[in-house]
């Protein structure tokens, strides 16, 4: 049986993932802080929740993520800048991630494909960026893109059939994005994670190391 860890897994989007996992007949394990104590801005707390973790997974899910954290939401102008939110950005967004991928060589297959899938967003796109604003959440993302595609290199020589890659899942209604979606069409965090799933399912070792968002379509960097 195909086996799937999930990161996050008690946000809007890691639940869903995880229920959409299971509907698939995926045997699924979730970790989060509320669950598990598994805290992302901390080491020591990644080292000790996934070093407890044993076993072979086919597919590991980061699904965490903020786009407003302690109260600081995202700035409208590079002089709303507070070195504080901003390194609370990266500590989540990019560090995170980094952290568990730090033990995806250990927990993934070596034999067969094997997919290390991030949220990230689209507005994490240097190439994309035509409104400006935002600007630790971009400068986040973008950190966690080149994280991902730095990795993905490292990983396919160890793991060739790998896939590594970063995710955006559209505007999805829940609690991260709720004060902030005015404009934009949402989606539900259940139909994120069968959109999300159905890209990763099409993706082969040879798209390791890119960028997508939830109809499949590749972002740039």
């Amino acid at each position: 049986m195909e086996r799937a860890l999930v990161i996050g897994a008690s946000g809007g989007i890691g639940q869903a993932v995880e229920a959409a996992l299971h509907a698939r007949g995926v045997s699924v394990d979730g970790l989060s802080r509320s669950r598990d104590g598994l805290d992302l801005t901390d080491e020591a707390s990644v080292t000790r929740v996934l070093g407890a973790v044993d076993g072979v997974y086919d597919q590991i899910f980061v699904a965490s993520g903020g786009l407003e954290i302690d109260g600081a939401g995202p700035e409208k102008t590079i002089r709303a800048i507070r070195a504080t939110a901003m390194m609370d950005q990266f500590a989540l967004n990019a560090v995170g991630p980094a952290l568990v991928l730090r033990d995806a060589a250990r927990l993934l297959p070596r034999d067969r494909r094997c997919v290390f899938a991030a949220l990230s967003a689209r507005v994490g796109s240097i190439g994309d960026n035509r409104l400006g604003g935002w600007i630790s959440y971009r400068a986040a993302k973008a950190a966690l893109n080149q994280v991902i595609r730095t990795a993905s290199i490292e990983l396919s020589r160890t793991h060739r059939d790998s896939i590594c890659v970063a995710l955006h899942p559209g505007t999805v209604r829940t609690g991260l994005t709720q004060a902030y979606a005015r404009g934009h069409e949402t989606m539900s965090a259940e139909d994120a994670a069968v959109n999300l799933l159905s890209v990763i399912n099409e993706l082969a070792p040879a798209q390791t190391g890119q960028f997508f968002d939830w109809a499949g379509k590749p972002i740039e960097w």
